[in-house]
């Protein structure tokens, strides 16, 4: 399960890698950003799931840091849980600037039009597929791909073997 996951946050990345190189037009003059351009940003990110992956790094750094108290003083594990945990959720209040952030980011490659045809895209049925299937997809092209160049070194070494023969050359 959490490989999957992981493989959905991968796939996710890298459709975005792809959106940015078929999207983007990166413009030699300052832009400036609207509330607008903003808000379709927001809009391109939640509709993505561009970082939705970016939730589990506040639970896994206090998972972490617990692990590591507790190894050390196993006796007052409760009391590291919970100031652990408070201690979490007082910093997660710093996820709201990190989202406008990457907002910030998707502005600099798109326009505010490209990100509400991203957004429209992912939002509709064929876009939501898109992203549940992107992890099978990728698998299934990394297999294909794998037989693909396996025949090709196949074919390329008694090719090759084959003139080399010919020329009198082995």
């Amino acid at each position: 399960m959490e490989n999957g996951k992981r493989i959905l946050s991968t796939c996710r990345t890298a459709i975005l890698a792809m959106s940015i190189g078929l999207f983007a037009t990166l413009n030699s003059s300052a832009q400036e950003i609207t509330p607008e351009h903003t808000a379709a940003a927001k809009s391109a990110m939640v509709a993505t799931g561009a970082t939705a992956r970016l939730d589990k790094i506040l639970p896994e750094l206090a998972a972490f840091t617990k692990a590591g108290l507790i190894a050390n003083r196993p006796d007052i594990e409760s009391e590291i849980s919970t100031i652990v945990d408070e201690v979490a959720i007082s910093l997660a209040a710093r996820r709201g600037p990190l989202e406008n952030e990457v907002a910030a980011i998707y502005t600099k490659f798109f326009t505010e039009e490209e990100l509400n045809t991203i957004e429209t895209f992912f939002s509709s049925e064929a876009g939501t597929k898109f992203l549940a299937l992107t992890p099978r997809l990728f698998r299934e092209i990394d297999e294909a791909s794998k037989v693909w160049r396996s025949g090709l070194t196949r074919d390329m070494t008694q090719q090759v073997q084959q003139r080399l023969q010919e020329a009198n050359l082995q």
